[in-house]
C-alpha cells in the first residue's frame, strides 16, 4: 500500500483561499505545473526559493507514493519588459545590449538556471519545455480563442476581450479582483491602441521592424504574448484538467488570471484544481534589488564573493534556512539568520550520523510511531517545513537522550528512528549530509599533502624518478601540483 492512502493532504488553494483536502483527479497520479525562469540573467535568490517550495512539494507527493508528473517551464520568448503589452523583449533587449543572438542569451543562463538548481539539490522535473519550441501550438490556442468570440485581431496583432469574457466567465477569481474596479482604476484608452479595453491583455503582437524573435502567423510575422505559453505546454503535456499549477506569489495577476481565461475561452472548462503560490523573499529587511546592490545571487553564497555575508555557506545551509520558513510566508535572509541556520543544520547532521551509536534495548521508552505520524502532519498541512523541522528537532532530541541512555529504544523502533530521519531530512527536504562532503574533502587535501611531502624529500634525496612518478600519477587523476618560490601547492 502505497502512504498516500494512510495520509489525509490538506493543500492552500488560492482559488478558494482556503486549505482544501487533497484529491488527484486520478488515483496515484498527479500533473504539476510550475512557471520557470525568464532566461535573460542569472537566476536570483527569490526565484530559486519559489523553485526550491515546489522541489520540496515535488520530493514529497514521491515520497507518499505518487506518479507524478512535473512540468516547469523555460520562458525565452515573449517576456516583455514590465510584463505589459509595450515594450522590448527582456532577452532580446539583452542579445542587443550584449551583441549576441537571443539565443545565446537564452543558452548561457539556462545553463546557469540548471548549475545552480544542481548545486542546490534540486530534482530535476519531468519535462522541461520552453516557449519557442511550443509556437505551433500557441498559434492553435489563439485561433480557437478568435473562434470563441473572445480574441479579435487589429492591426496584426491578437487580443483577449476581457470584458466580453467576463460577461459569462469571472474574470478576476483568482486575485480576487473586480472587472468594473479593474477598469474604473485604469487610464482611458488615449486612441492610439488597437485594444477594445485597457484590461485586454495581447495573445500575438505583430513585430516591429528592429524586434530580433519574431515568427509567421496568420496575422502577422510576430511573437506570442507572456501568458500563452504557459496555457500551451501545461496543456500539451497535463490536458485541459490537470491537479496543481504553481508559481510565485507575483504571478497570481495578471499572469495566472490570464492563464485561467485563456484555458476557459479555449476549452470550456476550469484547466486547475489547485493553484499554490510561493511568497518573496527579503534581504536584511528589504526588497533584493541589483540597483541598490541590495541583491546576492545563489552562486556567491556559496563562492563567498559577495558583501553581505562573513563567509561562503554550503548549498545545504542555505537550502535548511529557507525550508525553516512556511513557503506561503515572506521570508528575510541575512547573515545573522544563515550563521544560525548552520548550527542548526550541523546538529541534524550530527544527530543522524550518530544513530549508529544507539544501543537497542527490548523495550521503548518512547513513543516514536507518534512522532513519526507527527512528521507526516507536519507536511500534510499544506507542506508545512517549519513544523516538520521542528519535529525533526525532537528527533535530535530523542536520539540525544538515547545516546546518553537516559532512555530506551527497541531494535524496531530504532528502525523507525532511522528511517524517518533519512526520509525526511534527505529525501523530502532534500538537504545533503555536507558534513560528511566536507571531511571526504579534508581527507583527499590531507593525502595529497602527503604525497607533496613525499615528491618532496624525493628530489631533496635526487631521486627525480620517484618524483616524477608521483606528479604524473597526481596528474593522471585529475590532481595538478604547481611548483613556486613559496613551495608546491596543487589544484583538482
Amino acid at each position: 500500500m502505497s502512504i498516500y492512502n494512510t495520509q489525509t493532504l490538506k493543500i492552500y488553494n488560492s482559488l478558494s483561499g482556503e486549505k482544501e483536502t487533497f484529491v488527484p483527479i486520478n488515483e496515484g497520479s498527479i500533473g504539476m505545473y510550475v512557471c520557470g525562469p525568464t532566461v535573460y540573467s542569472n537566476v536570483h535568490l527569490g526565484n530559486l526559493r519559489t523553485f526550491m517550495s515546489f522541489d520540496v512539494i515535488f520530493r514529497y507527493f514521491i515520497h507518499l507514493g505518487y506518479k507524478v508528473r512535473y512540468v516547469r517551464n523555460i520562458t525565452d520568448v515573449g517576456h516583455i519588459v514590465d510584463d505589459v503589452d509595450e515594450g522590448e523583449d527582456k532577452i532580446a533587449k539583452k542579445a542587443r545590449l550584449e551583441q549576441l543572438e537571443p539565443m545565446e542569451v537564452v543558452q548561457r543562463y539556462t545553463v546557469d538556471f540548471h548549475e545552480i538548481l544542481k548545486a542546490f539539490n534540486f530534482l530535476p522535473p519531468s519535462i522541461e519545455p520552453t516557449a519557442t519550441g511550443h509556437i505551433i501550438e500557441q498559434i492553435e490556442i489563439i485561433k480557437k480563442i478568435i473562434d470563441s468570440g473572445i480574441g479579435y485581431e487589429a492591426n496584426g496583432s491578437v487580443y483577449f476581450d476581457v470584458v466580453k469574457f467576463n460577461k459569462t466567465n469571472h474574470y478576476g477569481k483568482l486575485s480576487g479582483r473586480n472587472i468594473e474596479d479593474m477598469l474604473a482604476n485604469t487610464r482611458d484608452l488615449d486612441g492610439q491602441s488597437d485594444k477594445r479595453n485597457p484590461q485586454d491583455f495581447a495573445l500575438w503582437k505583430k513585430a516591429e521592424p528592429q524586434h530580433i524573435m519574431r515568427w509567421p502567423s496568420p496575422w502577422s510575422d510576430g511573437f506570442p504574448g507572456w501568458h500563452l505559453e504557459c496555457t500551451a505546454m501545461s496543456t500539451k503535456y497535463l490536458g485541459n484538467h490537470f491537479d496543481i499549477h504553481g508559481g510565485g506569489m507575483d504571478l497570481k495577476f495578471p499572469h495566472h488570471e490570464c492563464e485561467i481565461a485563456q484555458n476557459e475561452a479555449c476549452t470550456g472548462q476550469t484547466p486547475v484544481n489547485y493553484w499554490l503560490h510561493a511568497n518573496m523573499l527579503t534581504l536584511n529587511g528589504k526588497k533584493m534589488a541589483k540597483s541598490t546592490g541590495n541583491n546576492i545571487l545563489p552562486g556567491e553564497i556559496l563562492s563567498g564573493k559577495n558583501t553581505i555575508l562573513s563567509k561562503a555557506f554550503p548549498a545545504s545551509v542555505a537550502r535548511f534556512f529557507m525550508l525553516q520558513a512556511h513557503y506561503r510566508s515572506i521570508l528575510d535572509f541575512s547573515d545573522e539568520a544563515i550563521v544560525a541556520a548552520e548550527k542548526g543544520y550541523k546538529r541534524l547532521i550530527e544527530a543522524i550520523d550518530s544513530l549508529n551509536q544507539i544501543n537497542v534495548s527490548p523495550n521503548s521508552s518512547l513513543d516514536f510511531a507518534n512522532w513519526k505520524q507527527l512528521c507526516y502532519d507536519a507536511m500534510n498541512d499544506d507542506f508545512n517545513t517549519p513544523i516538520l523541522i521542528a519535529q525533526l528537532f525532537e528527533g535530535v532530541r530523542f536520539i540525544n537522550l538515547l545516546k546518553e541512555n537516559k532512555e530506551t529504544i527497541s531494535a524496531t523502533d530504532l528502525e523507525i528512528l532511522s528511517t524517518t530521519m533519512h526520509s525526511f531530512v534527505y529525501d523530502v527536504l532534500g538537504l545533503e549530509n555536507q558534513k560528511s562532503a566536507d571531511s571526504s574533502n579534508d581527507k583527499l587535501e590531507g593525502t595529497i599533502n602527503m604525497l607533496i611531502d613525499m615528491r618532496n624529500k624525493a628530489r631533496a634525496d635526487k631521486d627525480f624518478a620517484m618524483s616524477d612518478h608521483i606528479r604524473d600519477q597526481l596528474l593522471a587523476l585529475g590532481i595538478q601540483l604547481k611548483d613556486s618560490k613559496e613551495g608546491t601547492s596543487f589544484s583538482i
